[in-house]
């Protein structure tokens, strides 16, 4: 992994934790949630906290999550908001701790000023040792103080300035007034700067889980489903339906269709489909060189066209479907009856507009495993995994690729390829007009209409 991090496409991002009152926060917090501590003087941290040079010299990469189902996070400063959150087990994980941050950004940036800030994701179950558990994780509640117990002394303090004020006599109380004196050496005046860090909660309908291989659960569907990476027989008994694998091309493709949770790049509004198209077919090109033992080198398009050429009669049926939707998008050829049996349907598609277009991406990213970039982008725990079974050939390729294509505009090559940030307020959402007028034809993704 060494060739990804050099380039920045893993571990980017993270927060450089190297003063020694950091460090030394950093020790307080983490002795306080798992009895450990560190003797590194610098590291680096994701959005929860976690480090991987810690987890490295730990020997424990979960040492912040060690049942993988109520994530610990230890904040050092309101900056982490912008880290990637790293051993992600739950899809929904990073979001709500950059809400979280954000809601509450004033605060944390005075706890933090003079002491860490520790909490907990807090799931409704304590374990998953089935996957029906999972299902029981509709919702996460955040709890958070700092290590010295800021926001609960506040708290208590401003319980007892209200005992003070509602007593008649709460002058003379002298044991009163001693409780409160010893709490604002602490807090400070809470009346003109109060202190308040209240518990949140989020709804957690849909998700992603790396738990028992990958599962993908859909609760808040107009047809519920469950999606699982593994043999659907492995999960045992769920209580939802249906349950899928993605072996279940059919049935996949039906119950996207039927939730209204893809579109068809083709008729997806504002995107260059035909350079998408092209870009698809060079990362299969790709693939195929790579299973032939074809040096591919730092190939460009030029360059895999004549391995294009080479492979003749070997050209993967994805490329080959693909090349066929190419040529109707330029007009130089017939509508191509794509049915989702064929191998490149699922690279046709892409997550509709909406909350849950983030995570239909991911599905299709497993889906279509050859599009390297939507993997690395929506799915980069799949992409790590896929990245460690290549040769050393395909993964320079790779990595020359997204640091030349992808991440010198991550933002805009993310919004090219799968529209604006979603809204929860379709109101919102922007409605460019087609590159170009599709006509009325009929195909697998249904009719593409003049007005778009």
């Amino acid at each position: 992994m060494n060739r990804l991090i050099a380039a920045g496409l893993m571990f980017g991002n993270l927060v450089e934790i190297s003063s020694p009152a950091l460090v030394e926060r950093y020790n307080r917090a983490l002795k306080h949630l798992t009895g450990k501590t560190t003797a590194m003087k610098d590291f680096h941290i994701d959005i929860s906290g976690y480090s991987p040079e810690i987890g490295d010299e730990l020997g424990d990469p979960l040492y912040l999550n060690p049942n993988g189902a109520n994530r610990q996070f230890i904040l050092l400063t309101t900056s982490q908001k912008t880290a990637p959150l790293l051993n992600m087990k739950f899809s929904t994980s990073r979001g709500i701790l950059t809400q979280f941050i954000e809601k509450n950004e004033a605060q944390l940036f005075a706890l933090t000023a003079r002491d860490a800030v520790a909490g907990e994701l807090q799931g409704s179950v304590y374990e998953v040792s089935t996957p029906a558990r999972l299902l029981e994780m509709k919702q996460v509640t955040v709890e958070a103080d700092t290590i010295g117990g800021h926001v609960a002394d506040a708290e208590k303090l401003t319980g007892l300035i209200d005992r003070f004020r509602g007593e008649g006599d709460g002058w003379r109380d002298e044991a009163l007034i001693g409780q409160m004196i010893e709490l604002a050496r602490k807090t400070g005046d809470v009346t003109r700067v109060p202190i308040a860090l209240p518990a949140m909660t989020f709804q957690q309908p849909n998700f992603w889980t790396s738990h028992f291989g990958g599962i993908y659960v859909f609760q808040e569907a107009r047809f519920p489903g469950v999606l699982s990476s593994q043999p659907r027989t492995a999960l045992g008994a769920m209580p939802i339906s249906p349950v899928m694998d993605l072996t279940q091309r059919n049935a996949i493709a039906d119950w996207l269709e039927r939730n209204g949770l893809v579109e068809p790049i083709v008729q997806a509004r504002g995107l260059d489909a035909a350079a998408v198209l092209r870009q698809k077919m060079d990362f299969i090109l790709v693939e195929a060189a790579e299973e032939l033992g074809i040096d591919i080198a730092d190939a460009r398009r030029t360059e895999l066209r004549k391995i294009a050429y080479r492979l003749g009669d070997s050209l993967p049926d994805e490329f080959l479907g693909l090349a066929a939707l190419l040529r109707w998008v330029e007009g130089q050829g017939q509508w191509p009856r794509i049915s989702s049996e064929h191998a490149c349907y699922f690279y046709t598609l892409r997550g509709a507009p909406g909350p849950n277009r983030d995570l239909v991406n991911m599905l299709l990213a497993e889906l279509s495993p050859m599009d390297v970039r939507q993997m690395f982008i929506v799915h980069k725990e799949l992409f790590y995994a896929q990245y460690a079974t290549w040769s050393d050939r395909k993964r320079q390729w790779v990595v020359d690729f997204l640091e030349r294509e992808y991440k010198v505009d991550a933002q805009g090559a993310r919004e090219a390829l799968f529209g604006p940030e979603p809204s929860m307020d379709t109101r919102d959402r922007p409605h460019p007009k087609p590159a170009r007028d599709m006509g009325q034809v009929l195909g697998p993704w249904g009719a593409v209409n003049r007005d778009g």
